[in-house]
């Protein structure tokens, strides 16, 4: 059965062939995206026919909602079944008159960056241009009719750019105002810095904000951070986002997960901002988020404090990401990887 968010022009083909005029493709889009339609029945201004010929060709959800979690400060994380029996993740995130959602790209992912639960498994696929746009509509569902979906950050689970030909038409129709209408410079690819990749970006559609994380500034610490990092560099991860910003001229973005006595000291900050050299970027200081199972620790306020002294001593322009959503496992792959130890044995 055809999944109704996969890109191409199989639907107004397949409209034609139904004797339907084409221009009710367009018709269905705004019932998916503006008008919320859970189902094809919902389309109470098509005609009753081609409802029933939607429901038995067409899908709208191939994902099943395994868990709904809820936090406090009202972050919303679903836990997604796929059809093939995988599991991903994607959090709403509310903040004044901001409705952010979080995707994931990939089930799993393959950087093995070694505080992520996300990569703990490795990567086990794609995912499709039709289950990431399944997300952003999953989580539109969450919010009242008066609300939309303002930004959104491809930072779940997944390297953004290792699924590139599945990503981009998804953030294409995102942009589209038959779409979801979200403007490209509220749209966030965050990688952990695949030159190639950004080199693709640059070259095809530069106006997303790029955040680069890069969690050490030196390739010794790093390597053991992000094992990828031994094959790439992170002298051509820099010169990659440098030819980004040339491209785009968006500032761009370098996140840090600060880990207690790992990378959290004064010394680490002077090197970060030796990495730097003076450009003009966002340094997001992301306090670690405790990952059952991991060694991994918070930062005290101490060692945070002052890391984050030296930074802005040196005019880095830095903001910490508040924590948000930690009591319902809001971090990258916490609730997938929960949800896989508590399954029954057998």
């Amino acid at each position: 059965m055809q999944h109704i968010l996969e890109p191409g022009d199989w639907l107004a083909a397949w409209l034609a062939e139904q004797q339907q005029p084409v221009w009710r493709a367009k018709a269905i889009r705004q019932w998916l995206f503006a008008r919320r339609a859970a189902s094809f029945a919902d389309m109470t201004d098509l005609p009753k026919g081609l409802r029933v010929a939607l429901e038995g060709a067409v899908q709208i959800w191939t994902t099943t909602i395994a868990r709904h979690n809820q936090a406090d400060d009202g972050t919303e994380k679903l836990l997604l079944e796929l059809h093939d029996g995988q599991r991903i993740e994607c959090v709403l995130l509310r903040d004044g008159d901001r409705r952010t959602v979080c995707i994931s790209s990939q089930v799993g992912c393959a950087m093995g960056c070694v505080f992520c639960a996300s990569g703990i498994d490795g990567v086990v696929r794609n995912l499709t241009t039709g289950e990431i746009l399944e997300q952003l509509l999953r989580l539109q569902h969450l919010l009242p009719a008066e609300e939309r979906l303002s930004h959104v950050v491809v930072m779940g689970m997944g390297e953004p750019l290792a699924n590139l030909d599945r990503l981009l038409p998804a953030l294409a129709t995102a942009q589209d105002p038959d779409g979801l209408g979200i403007s490209q410079r509220r749209i966030t690819v965050s990688t952990v810095g695949l030159p190639p990749g950004i080199d693709r970006l640059t070259a095809e559609n530069p106006g997303y904000h790029l955040a680069v994380s890069l969690h050490a500034a030196d390739d010794t610490l790093r390597t053991q951070l992000v094992p990828v990092n031994k094959t790439i560099g992170l002298a051509d991860v820099m010169a990659a986002a440098d030819r980004y910003w040339e491209a785009s001229g968006r500032r761009l973005t370098f996140e840090y997960v600060l880990l207690g006595s790992v990378n959290d000291s004064p010394e680490h900050a002077k090197s970060l901002v030796r990495l730097l050299g003076g450009r003009a970027a966002l340094v997001n200081v992301i306090p670690y988020n405790t990952v059952a199972g991991l060694p991994w620790r918070e930062p005290t306020q101490g060692s945070r404090e002052r890391f984050l002294d030296v930074l802005r001593d040196a005019g880095v322009n830095v903001q910490v990401r508040r924590r948000k959503g930690a009591r319902i496992d809001a971090a990258c792959g916490q609730l997938r990887r929960l949800a896989v130890q508590q399954a029954p044995a057998g």
